[in-house]
């Protein structure tokens, strides 16, 4: 269902959403009791305990006091739901200290500092730098002139790279002493907890913006639990509160974690319970054979001669209680209590600290813990993870021709320095793209020095190298790109930018040349998405041959193309564009439809190789936890060859002959299974397990 937000309309959406007070709790103080009863009686060695006392209870067949069954039941049930009350209670103090946060909104014209859990949707929040997002924000105005903000998103999706978010291009223009007059209305669609998507549309009423729709994308908004960095403020609309952001709705309610020895135990009782049953029955009919024929021929005893119906029950029960001691009943406390010591542990442990920024482990549930002797297989992407993240350009091939390849260092090859000051005009078209087609922000310091703001490091690098090449990126002032090459300033006007998204592997910009009016298209992107998009007339073995040459020295590898757009055929596709980008419906479908129509017939002008280090340690790390029996997985996006070069480089594979590398490759089911059978054969015929 959609929802309407209006903009600086006090009070009118309050009764239609939730207030901003978030919850993390497991239990109520009134329904603690009963729920927490709930979850440990769902354990088969709890239901056990219960009935071993509940049989206690009957006179008749008990041989001790019921109380020293019961006593220590209820005390070994009161130590795990005392211990849960302590979980439960951090969660509590952490959601208070959330929820009393200060938190600035605007209301009419003035700052006002409220708790966050006051934030109601269609309030106007004020942001300062390093402040905590407290709820889901559509972003309306920044201190920076280009509309941007500075996102740290790690609390949410664990990327350390600052992300850039942008103020819609409505918002454009507008000064910060007119935010707390905006009036408009954001159609939104209901809550939901994809973090890299929110498709809405804006009005804005007269005189800001007559009525016309401009839409919004998760590039305009700010998701709690997000930090402002290097921005001195930022003013945006509250969209989603409390339990309903995209964040709050992934939490979801904590589940009861049951653990590998928890599993284990359970099992053991049952086992021994099976054990016991067997036992009873066998005693209880030699017990009840016995009595029937010896015991009341025995003139002391004085059997009745007619007993209640229950009577053949009555000496197997006291077998059973007899026997209850096999499963001991202080093994739960026992475990209960050695968790949270254990987990303290962890806490105190004095080497387990982050040495960048000194912050301390922390075991937040102290239930689950030894599940980490438990682990078998850990997976690991490659970028940032097992590499520093810091992308150099390293080498390229333009039109056929080969830089770098002798010095290892395009950007100190002679050759491409030479054709770069001659204007080649090959060579000039693939400087511009690497410096034109991104998301790159030029930050101008008091000194004169130019910084690059980057969500791709990819894109930072090829950025710089370019600036190293003479080709510039100077400035972007709104939708004015401006690049330098030796002292001349070149400008393009930006018309659409068609984003990078997983499934496409390719990000493309439409521009259009300030002096001759031409409009290109610039694109850059993974072979396998470029090359074939190439026209009918252009080889493009020459650039397949660069990218597998670059991919076996375990370089990452994009794909440079561009092609001129006719004025006809582009106002015809921008027309449908745009009407893509309003719709609330299928929008990422429609939009990625609109850009396979753009991205054909390219002219292929180069390939791009970047380097990214391994971190420090990684071959002696993974090492180590194969030792430990640990099975090691590297996830990653690049192409097979480069891939493979890179787990040789960081031990992953040990290289010939003891390592052996079997591929398992295919884009169905059916190529898996075929190629997996390939390979099993092959296992077979050498003996050998692959590692």
């Amino acid at each position: 269902m959609k929802r309407a937000v209006y903009i600086n309309e006090e009070g009118l959406l309050h009764d239609l959403y939730c207030n901003n007070r978030i919850s993390n709790r497991k239990y109520t103080l009134w329904n603690f009791l009963p729920k927490n009863l709930w979850e440990q009686f769902r354990r088969l060695m709890n239901q056990y305990f219960l009935l071993i006392a509940c049989l206690q209870l009957w006179s008749l067949i008990t041989p001790v006091n019921p109380a020293s069954t019961w006593g220590p039941l209820i005390f070994i049930f009161a130590v795990s739901a005392i211990k849960e009350a302590w979980d439960d209670y951090n969660r509590y103090l952490s959601d208070k200290k959330a929820n009393e946060k200060e938190v600035w909104i605007l209301k009419q014209g003035i700052r006002k500092p409220i708790q966050a859990q006051n934030i109601r949707v269609g309030d106007m929040v004020w942001l300062r730098e390093n402040d905590e997002v407290p709820c889901d924000i559509a972003l309306l105005g920044t201190a920076d002139p280009q509309g941007i903000c500075y996102l740290e998103t790690a609390a949410l999706d664990g990327e350390t790279d600052l992300k850039t978010r942008l103020i819609p291009s409505a918002c454009t223009g507008i000064d910060a002493e007119l935010l707390p007059k905006i009036k408009g209305v954001i159609e939104c669609p209901a809550p939901d907890k994809d973090i890299r998507r929110f498709d809405a549309n804006m009005r804005l009423f007269p005189p800001f913006l007559d009525n016309d729709i401009c839409p919004l994308t998760i590039k305009n908004t700010l998701l709690q639990s997000c930090f402002i960095r290097n921005t001195e403020w930022a003013c945006g609309v509250a969209v989603y509160t409390g339990n309903e952001t995209k964040l709050g709705l992934s939490r979801g309610v904590p589940e009861p974690k049951l653990t590998a020895v928890d599993a284990m135990i359970d099992k053991l009782t049952g086992a021994i319970f099976i054990f016991q049953i067997v036992v009873v029955i066998v005693l209880g009919v030699a017990g009840n054979v016995w009595k029937d024929t010896e015991a009341k021929k025995l003139w002391y005893v004085r059997y009745p001669k007619a007993g209640p119906w229950y009577e053949l029950l009555i000496i197997p029960l006291r077998f059973e209680l007899l026997c209850s001691i096999m499963i001991p009943i202080s093994i739960k406390v026992s475990l209960d209590l050695v968790k949270g010591v254990y987990a303290k542990f962890i806490d105190w442990d004095d080497k387990m600290v982050d040495p960048e920024t000194g912050t301390p482990a922390c075991a937040t549930n102290t239930g689950i813990s030894e599940d980490l002797g438990q682990v078998e297989y850990i997976l690991t992407d490659k970028t940032g993870t097992l590499t520093e993240n810091k992308m150099v350009f390293k080498r390229c091939c333009i039109n056929g021709r080969f830089y770098g390849n002798e010095t290892g260092d395009a950007l100190a090859d002679l050759e491409l320095k030479d054709a770069v000051y001659c204007g080649s005009e090959n060579v000039i078209l693939f400087l511009k793209v690497m410096a034109i087609c991104n998301t790159v922000i030029p930050v101008k310091s008091k000194n004169g020095l130019i910084a690059y703001k980057a969500q791709s490091q990819d894109e930072e690098a090829l950025v710089r190298a370019a600036a190293h090449l003479h080709m510039v990126l100077l400035n972007k002032n709104g939708n004015i790109i401006e690049i330098e090459l030796y002292g001349a300033s070149i400008k393009y006007e930006l018309l659409d930018v068609l984003e990078f998204t997983s499934d496409r592997k390719r990000m493309s910009v439409v521009v259009k040349d300030c002096r001759s009016g031409n409009v290109v298209l610039f694109s850059k992107g993974a072979d396998e998405t470029i090359l074939p998009r190439a026209r009918a007339e252009q080889q493009t073995r020459n650039f397949a041959e660069a990218v597998e040459q670059y991919a076996q020295l375990g370089l990452r590898t994009l794909c440079l193309a561009y092609r001129e757009l006719r004025d006809n055929e582009y106002k015809e596709w921008a027309s449908m564009f745009k009407e893509a980008n309003s719709v609330l419906v299928d929008r990422e479908w429609r939009v990625a439809e609109l850009c396979e129509r753009l991205e054909h017939d390219l002219e292929i002008i180069g390939v791009a190789a970047i380097e990214d280090r391994l971190q420090d340690g990684v071959p002696e790390t993974i090492e180590t936890l194969r030792k430990a029996g640990i099975n090691f997985w590297m996830l990653t996006g690049d192409k097979l060859n480069t891939a493979v070069q890179i787990a040789l480089s960081c031990n992953l594979v040990p290289p010939a002959p003891k390592g052996q590398l079997l591929i398992i490759n295919g884009k169905s089911e059916d190529e898996v299974g075929r190629s997996l059978e390939t390979v099993l054969l092959t296992i077979r015929r050498t003996d050998s397990e692959p590692r």
